[in-house]
């Protein structure tokens, strides 16, 4: 039950929110900063959410991405980035999670759209908050969250969700 939930959190609750969610090192990169591990194993925890659902392809699609990341996209994960990212989502999180919860529960569709629209809205709302730290963060999210959207909006056999996700590969 305590995995289905944190599972269910994810992203932006990673995706949507410009970073935590964005990276797992390569095996032949080097260690992430503290605050960084710190980031990866508590994010999803600051955003409490009760109806937003990640599709499990959805899923899928963006750690295949973060999975990808080269060794220069995982430079942008310092320490300073990380803190700001952390004391970030531990002041906010509960505001972004009832904005996701709210827009899901309000869209209209399957699980593809719904998750799709409200992603994009609590991220548009939201990411313009994030620090200015972590603006290199921010970059490798769009990064991962684009090319995500992108391949579940080609392999989509729902022709509701191919458009949904297609809508979404713009992000924030």
């Amino acid at each position: 039950m305590a995995l289905r939930r944190t599972l269910r959190r994810t992203l932006l609750a990673a995706a949507v929110l410009s970073a935590s969610v964005l990276t797992t090192p390569s095996a032949h990169a080097a260690p992430l900063p503290p605050a960084c591990q710190d980031a990866l194993l508590k994010t999803l925890d600051k955003f409490p959410v009760t109806y937003f659902t990640v599709p499990e392809k959805a899923k899928t699609a963006l750690f295949d991405e973060v999975g990808a990341l080269s060794e220069a996209d995982q430079e942008a994960f310092t320490q300073p980035a990380c803190t700001a990212w952390n004391n970030w989502a531990t002041a906010n999180g509960q505001a972004v999670a009832t904005d996701l919860d709210n827009r899901y529960q309000k869209a209209g569709g399957g699980a593809c759209v719904k998750f799709a629209a409200s992603s994009v809205g609590t991220l548009k709302k939201f990411a313009p908050q994030i620090p200015e730290k972590t603006r290199g963060l921010e970059k490798v999210a769009k990064k991962v969250w684009k090319n995500a959207m992108r391949k579940l909006s080609t392999e989509a056999t729902n022709a509701d969700c191919r458009k949904a996700y297609d809508g979404a590969k713009a992000g924030w």
